[in-house]
């Protein structure tokens, strides 16, 4: 009996991790050795990270490339599909795994809310709801912004002009939930929500809508992509919205301090000397600089 539970730890040793559904999370010195940066980046979300003409392309994707290259690494990309929420993403892509790709985590992922209150949320049970995440490094400020058609509304000096012109979203985004409930929903009929705001924005210049609403980045985007559109840019506030204005950075496992620290160098690198400002004006966006580097 004996030698059989000895030869049955010895075949479950001998198994791979992958058997068990165990993450194995690289620590600094394996990546360095193994040559190769795992960054996880949105799927299909421009500008920060998409593809296009079979290469992948974005803000997110230069900062990744940038990142490896300051390693000494080559950058190998994980796709992250969103789930319904940030933690998922994290859990799928940082610590747990996707039972897709059981036990295969990226080295770091970019795009993250960089927040104290979001990084000391507790779960329902009031335990750290990301004890094994660490979040660092930011390096953008992001916000709400709408863009207009001149053509045929004169200026949006409140949302409050949307009761009487149609305005296009992104379907399940913020600004699809509070355009649809804010000012105690009289917003609601004439807000049309669409898959991406990019289809929203085509819709806008086919005259369906005449307004967009959606993150400044994606905003600008879209406008740097149809220049001759004349389509202008809101000043207008978003009240009862919630964050106005929230910044960005990145995680790793919260195992994984070491590597923390050399990407968050070089972020800050970037930052300080201007060459984070010229990648995302590559993109045709205006770069809002993090509240550490104001």
């Amino acid at each position: 009996m004996l030698r059989r539970c000895l030869l049955l730890a010895c075949l479950l040793l001998a198994l791979p991790a992958q058997a068990f559904n165990i993450t194995h999370i690289r620590d600094y010195d394996e990546i360095i050795a193994s040559g190769v940066l795992r960054v996880a980046l949105y799927q299909d979300f421009p500008p920060y990270s998409f593809m296009q003409d079979g290469e992948p392309r974005g803000v997110d994707v230069e900062l990744a490339q940038t990142l490896a290259n300051e390693l000494g690494t080559r950058l190998e990309i994980q796709w992250v599909l969103a789930d319904e929420t940030i933690d998922g993403d994290l859990r799928n892509h940082l610590w747990k795994g996707h039972y897709l790709r059981p036990g295969e985590v990226a080295d770091v992922m970019l795009r993250v809310p960089y927040d104290s209150e979001f990084s000391n949320k507790r779960d329902e049970l009031g335990l750290p709801a990301h004890e094994l995440v660490h979040m660092f490094g930011p390096y953008q400020r992001e916000r709400w912004q709408a863009a207009y058609d001149p053509r045929k509304i004169d200026s949006v000096p409140s949302i409050a002009i949307f009761q009487y012109y149609p305005v296009g979203v992104e379907e399940d985004s913020v600004p699809s939930f509070y355009l649809g409930s804010v000012m105690r929903g009289q917003l609601a009929a004439s807000t049309h929500h669409y898959r991406t705001l990019g289809l929203a924005f085509d819709a806008m210049l086919t005259g369906e809508v005449n307004a967009v609403m959606g993150t400044q980045a994606e905003i600008d985007w879209l406008l740097a992509q149809h220049p001759q559109a004349g389509m202008r840019l809101t000043e207008n506030a978003y009240p009862s919205i919630g964050k106005q204005v929230w910044e960005l950075g990145m995680a790793v496992h919260d195992s994984n301090r070491q590597l923390a620290y050399a990407l968050a160098d070089v972020a800050e690198s970037m930052i300080l000397d201007g060459r984070m400002e010229q990648l995302y004006s590559r993109y045709g966006l205006r770069y809002l600089r993090p509240e550490l580097y104001q």
